[in-house]
């Protein structure tokens, strides 16, 4: 019986799912973080080594008996010094040759589309968008939070920040975002913000990406400009997906699925709606639908094609069964937050 072992890694949280080429879930775990930009090379193997020896145990399996392994990994890709290290980092927890590593937007997209041609927008502590097309790959986004990442977690939750200057100031009218802000970081005065963030210590990324809550509270409190935010975080993740149909060179008038994964879309009131007439525009074809399945069955469904049997659509099917609706309805995936 073949075995295939998925590892979808995020900014806060890791995955790890074992399935067999039946489709039947063998284990499942959690660990922390695969952001090795924040917690370092050698922190992410040893992450991965344990939550890989307790997926096995839990499993009843040996690392020989793992058939093929896929590991998403935040910012793999992103500093070609570091691929041989990062192509390396789950040995030897698996064993040599069987396992490859990549940028977990293909986790994403695998789970959101079970594995068929189409793009997937990953928003959650930043965001991208990845796509498939006869045989062609592409992504655009994902430079990070200083000057990209736009419509992510992070983003929305910066620019709340910036509106929250801006009302302070006299530059913006103060909406309900204004007393948000100051009720959650206790503020004496507005200036005390500057503090809360900058630090020391300063907020991490992820803790920055953990504040758009708060402009969501804002936006269903209607406040205006606090939608907009969120009308302009759609458009910019269609921006995603309209450059990257453009690299797959699909015909305009193709149906193509687009789907979406990521902690993001747990606001769908505020951002599906914008999001699905955004990617109406420019006259392209795009058929929006919601994920088949959560990024870490994508990592199993790539581990078993890149280990030479994909799971047929029986087996697809049981896993999406086995699962459920948590896993299947599950878009939280970090780039993750």
């Amino acid at each position: 019986m073949r075995t295939y072992l998925g590892v979808d890694g995020g900014g806060t949280k890791t995955e790890f799912l074992l399935i067999d080429e039946s489709g039947r879930v063998l284990a499942t775990n959690r660990a922390g973080s695969a952001y090795y930009l924040e917690t370092g090379v050698e922190a992410l193997r040893a992450m991965l080594a344990s939550g890989i020896e307790a997926t096995l145990a839990q499993g009843s399996i040996s690392r020989a008996d793992v058939t093929f392994a896929f590991l998403g990994l935040p910012a793999y890709g992103e500093d070609s010094r570091l691929l041989t290290l990062l192509d390396r980092v789950a040995s030897p927890a698996l064993p040599e040759g069987r396992y490859r590593c990549a940028n977990d937007m293909v986790c994403a997209w695998a789970g959101a589309l079970a594995g068929r041609d189409g793009i997937n927008i990953v928003a959650g502590t930043g965001s991208i968008a990845y796509g498939e097309f006869a045989g062609r790959t592409a992504r655009a986004g994902g430079w990070g939070e200083l000057f990209s990442d736009e419509g992510s977690a992070y983003w929305i939750a910066r620019e709340g920040l910036n509106l929250f200057s801006r009302m302070n100031d006299g530059r913006a009218e103060r909406g309900p975002l204004y007393e948000l802000i100051r009720e959650t970081f206790h503020l004496h005065g507005d200036l005390d913000l500057c503090a809360a963030i900058y630090g020391p210590p300063p907020l991490s990324r992820s803790a920055i990406a953990g504040l758009a809550p708060i402009v969501a509270q804002a936006a269903r409190s209607d406040d205006l400009q606090a939608q907009w935010l969120f009308n302009t975080a759609a458009h910019e993740l269609a921006a995603l997906v309209h450059a990257v149909r453009d690299q797959l060179e699909v015909p305009q008038q193709l149906p193509l699925p687009v789907s979406y994964s990521g902690g993001m879309f747990q606001f769908s009131d505020l951002l599906l709606t914008p999001l699905q007439a955004a990617l109406r525009g420019g006259g392209r074809e795009n058929v929006f639908i919601a994920p088949e399945l959560s990024p870490s069955a994508g990592a199993a469904l790539q581990a078993a094609k890149l280990g030479g049997a994909p799971l047929s659509p029986g087996a697809v099917a049981e896993l999406a069964h086995t699962l459920g609706a948590a896993d299947a309805g599950d878009v939280r995936s970090d780039s993750q937050w």
